[in-house]
């Protein structure tokens, strides 16, 4: 048993410094991890390749990519990350798995709060996290901010996901950031008391909740709305999304959290520079009409046309914090949350 399990390991070490040489090989090739679905970016890539002749390797992987990357070390094929949630990139980088990029196209082309500071990782689409309101149950004015959520009177109306779920700790994150840990626990305190029923399910769950009465609001991100009102392949979920309006928090003083989905370049990129090249791309006015059509997302840069159903929604006003501010504040609000006991 012994001798299998030293032969294995044998094996894997030699077939990670296989990977290791054709990455260093590879001069117009780039391998790109990504825990964003292939049919999102794939023609994206197909679309860089076809500008470039730099080939993308791609990588899908649903969860695990910051611990494989740990695993790898300084043998990892991967030169670039692609993932969501300013969480994910923070972790990334505050892992020391990410290295700094100095680009002028990406300084350009990219918000200065929607990138980090040391050029560590940089946003390529937004998200809002929103509030769904039933039409007829949701008097119009009555919720206006996430604050509003959290009222006495809002007592069992509220549906959530996990409050320990990464998109609600960042939005927690982003009202520690604004008014202080204090006011927050206040606020995470109230939204419990104001929850329907015990946290579970993903957006879509919340808004389908709304729909079947069990809540008259719901937190979720706005692509979720694209994606439920043009599901061919579960038309139920049209039914879901037509019944709800959704409402921009705060638009009369901080304005609505917003997050990213984004890239970085790994430490250890053996084609740095096509990395830079991808990244640059994928902020590019092509790259970003073809984000925006796709995924109901919206687009870092201001100059770029939105989806017409995502037009449609209105225009808001965001909370322009830095996000490697809110980032900072991600473990404090995990605390908050085991705190309130939000999930319990």
């Amino acid at each position: 048993m012994r001798n299998h399990r030293k032969y294995y390991v044998t094996a894997l070490f030699a077939i990670v410094l296989a990977l290791s040489s054709i990455a260093r090989a590879a001069d117009n090739e780039v391998n790109l991890y990504s825990e964003r679905q292939a049919f999102l970016i794939d023609p994206l890539l197909k679309a860089f390749t076809k500008e470039t002749g730099i080939k993308v390797n791609l990588v899908y992987m649903k969860k695990g990519m910051l611990e494989r990357l740990k695993l790898e070390d300084r043998n990892s094929p991967a030169d670039a990350i692609l993932t969501s949630d300013i969480g994910n990139l923070h972790n990334h980088a505050k892992a020391g798995l990410l290295q700094a990029v100095a680009s002028k196209v990406l300084e350009h082309n990219i918000p200065a709060n929607l990138r980090d500071p040391g050029g560590l990782w940089y946003g390529l689409t937004v998200r809002a996290r929103v509030i769904y309101a039933h039409k007829d149950r949701a008097k119009p004015g009555e919720v206006t901010s996430y604050e509003d959520l959290a009222r006495p009177e809002m007592a069992g109306r509220v549906c959530s996901r996990s409050g320990k779920h990464i998109y609600n700790i960042s939005l927690l994150a982003s009202i520690i950031a604004a008014k202080g840990r204090e006011e927050a626990l206040v606020w995470a305190r109230g939204l419990k008391g104001s929850l329907a029923r015990r946290p579970q399910g993903n957006d879509r769950s919340q808004v389908k909740a709304v729909f079947e009465g069990i809540c008259d609001f719901a937190l979720g991100n706005t692509y979720y709305m694209g994606k439920m009102a043009t599901n061919e392949k579960e038309p139920e979920q049209k039914q879901w999304a037509n019944s709800v309006n959704i409402i921009f928090p705060n638009q009369k003083d901080r304005g609505t959290h917003v997050n990213i989905s984004g890239a970085g370049v790994t430490k250890y990129a053996k084609n740095k520079a096509n990395a830079v090249k991808l990244i640059e791309y994928l902020s590019s006015d092509t790259a970003q009409k073809q984000y925006a059509m796709g995924n109901f997302e919206y687009p870092v840069r201001a100059n770029i046309p939105l989806h017409p159903l995502v037009a449609g929604w209105g225009q808001f006003k965001a909370d322009t914090v830095f996000l490697a501010a809110i980032a900072e504040q991600r473990t404090e609000a995990s605390k908050i949350m085991d705190e309130v006991g939000f999930n319990q």
